[in-house]
């Protein structure tokens, strides 16, 4: 004989959700208990939810829906698991469904995440998800998990701008605030660290020191506002005509530090830069040259003994007449 139905449910459909509203009952009661001991110490956000994982079904304070622009009658009257993880973002998916699987299996004892879901307008909003599996089949299984979610969006909105704020302060400081290149600072830092590159990749390192030729000439001329205009542009052709072959940086005045890593002593690329500032159209106009003087790098070398060797090869390249690049066993060339 079958069982009779009672709105479209059979007999065993309705001991099961009787079964499973049982075991929610309790488990609300367990909890009102636990936070009238403030065993329990999250309060208010978005509130708590319940997962009955054999049934798949999750109970949860209606804001967390809300929060994500859903009405309650927009929501199924089922709610599955999936209805929250099908909206995981697809960078945070693995990693969520990962942390609830170990904690599941029991290989953690709490399920604590952080994680973005997908709102209903397309926006993403960020969760702090925290729970466990407050019961158990004899078997280990789980049967039942509880736990709060809170929408942590603004928290993690202002540490996004805390962190594009260190960073904008960290290139502030290595930058050398009227060419825009790196700063001294930052300069003979980057060659320090490409000093150490070498040593380990066993790879040639060239460091150069470029100077603006007969630089007090166009400030005692044009003035300061215009010399300022003149260091600008030389940086930035420096720096281009370095492309990602190497760094420029404003060593001091008018002087320049030029930074090639994994290069050879050839004078190619650094009369490139040489050649790069008198065909600069700007720079043209007012013919400014700079002189260059480069070395190689030295295993056991200090950083101050590498600039050195550079600056000796700059005072030779301005010996010689200038508007032209001296190297170690190089002729200065014009």
């Amino acid at each position: 004989m079958r069982d009779k139905s009672v709105d479209g449910l059979s007999k065993k459909e309705l001991i099961d959700q009787i079964d499973s509203q049982a075991i929610f009952i309790q488990e609300l009661l367990k909890e009102k208990e636990a936070e009238v001991r403030l065993d329990y110490p999250w309060r208010g956000n978005l509130g708590h939810w319940y997962w009955n994982v054999q049934t798949n079904e999750v109970m949860f304070n209606p804001l967390k829906a809300q929060a994500l622009g859903y009405t309650k009658e927009e929501l199924p009257v089922k709610v599955p698991y999936d209805f929250f993880t099908s909206r995981l973002h697809p960078e945070d998916y693995d990693r969520i469904m990962e942390q609830m699987s170990d904690h599941l299996k029991g290989l953690t004892p709490v399920y604590e995440v952080e994680y973005r879901i997908q709102a209903k307008d397309g926006s993403w909003k960020w969760y702090y998800d925290r729970g466990k599996v407050t019961r158990r089949l004899t078997d280990g299984s789980p049967l039942f998990a509880s736990g709060i979610v809170f929408d942590i969006t603004h928290r993690k909105e202002k540490e996004g701008n805390l962190e594009d704020l260190a960073a904008t302060l960290i290139q502030l400081m290595d930058q050398d605030d009227l060419t825009g290149i790196c700063n001294r600072r930052s300069i003979m830092g980057q060659l320090k660290a490409q000093m150490s590159l070498s040593g380990i990749n066993k790879k040639s390192l060239v460091a150069a020191m470029v100077d603006i030729d007969d630089f007090k000439q166009v400030n005692d001329n044009k003035g300061h506002v215009f010399g300022d205009y003149v260091l600008k542009e030389t940086a930035r052709t420096l720096q281009d005509s370095l492309s990602d072959q190497g760094v420029a940086g404003r060593y001091g005045g008018e002087e320049f530090l030029l930074i090639l890593p994994n290069c050879s002593v050839e004078e190619a690329k650094l009369n490139g830069c040489r050649l790069a500032v008198i065909h600069n159209e700007f720079l043209m106009n007012e013919a400014v040259s700079v002189s260059i003087g480069f070395t190689l790098y030295e295993s056991g070398q200090t950083v101050e003994e590498l600039v050195t060797c550079s600056d000796r090869n700059l005072y030779r390249a301005k010996a010689q007449g200038k508007n032209c690049v001296a190297g170690p066993f190089l002729d200065p060339v014009h």
